[in-house]
């Protein structure tokens, strides 16, 4: 099993004019970051956080929109649709793993 964290990412186009504190946020997507290697006996919503894959400043920021336990073979919406259109996965969704986090945060 493996925890997928669903994001939003946005941009700040006031930032293109030189940035003067006004925010003009636009809507561009996001990703669906894949934690492999997370047991099951434990606190899933934790796992997230030590995902850290937020950030937030003044030209761009990226938040959690929702997340979820999928199955090993689990496949996004846009990674099904590079399959069926391009016939691979050129571009997938980013890859974590549990163990490399653990470590880090342990460390």
């Amino acid at each position: 099993m493996m925890l997928v964290i669903r994001t939003q990412f946005q941009e700040n186009y006031a930032a293109h004019q030189g940035f003067n504190g006004e925010y003009r946020w636009k809507m561009k997507g996001g990703s669906e970051y894949k934690v492999k290697n997370v047991p099951l006996n434990i606190d899933h919503a934790a796992v997230v956080e030590m995902a850290a894959v937020e950030h937030d400043n003044e030209y761009t920021k990226e938040t959690i929109v929702d997340w979820s336990i999928e199955a090993d073979d689990y496949l996004s919406w846009f990674e099904k649709s590079q399959l069926e259109y391009e016939g691979a996965i050129v571009a997938p969704e980013p890859i974590l793993d549990y163990n490399e986090l653990n470590e880090a945060v342990t460390c």
